[in-house]
């Protein structure tokens, strides 16, 4: 596998599919997909290993107790979060390679405090039809993590 030129992490994730369908966009991308526990599902779930297909090999999964671990781990790491809580959007980044963009539960979202902590770096997607409250966690992760791919030139 290539050098991760970006790191997906996933906050306390709740549905397999959603991880599953995230670690098939992983592959595809040579991303590295962190898990911060607790999962809402247990790794070897048959939902998140179908969602994946058979991709799994080609993945870097990492599993962190907390946040702030993982955080410790990459102290020189540039954090990205999502949220529908703030009026950035993530078109406005500037991604970096190596940069760590950072999803939290489907039901839930980020920590209020994770988004207070973190002003700079929060940034959203845009919805214009404002008739939803947030798209699919899944969805959300391809269309950020392209978008930085396309930033860094990784994609044309």
């Amino acid at each position: 596998m290539f050098e991760s030129p970006f790191h997906i992490v996933l906050v306390e994730p709740e549905i397999p599919p959603n991880t599953g369908n995230i670690a098939r966009l992983c592959a595809a991308t040579g991303t590295v997909l962190h898990l911060v526990e607790p999962l809402g599902f247990s790794i070897d779930d048959r939902q998140l290993k179908r969602a994946g297909l058979d991709y799994w090999s080609s993945v870097e999964v990492r599993i962190w107790q907390s946040l702030d671990q993982l955080k410790a781990a990459f102290p020189n790491g540039r954090f990205f979060y999502l949220t529908t809580k703030v009026a950035r959007s993530f078109l406005a980044a500037g991604f970096r390679p190596g940069d760590f963009i950072v999803f939290g539960k489907e039901t839930k979202g980020l920590p209020a405090e994770v988004i207070a902590a973190n002003p700079d770096t929060a940034i959203t997607i845009p919805m214009p039809a404002n008739t939803v409250r947030s798209l699919n966690l899944s969805t959300s992760a391809g269309i950020v993590l392209y978008e930085a791919l396309r930033q860094t030139g990784r994609i044309a």
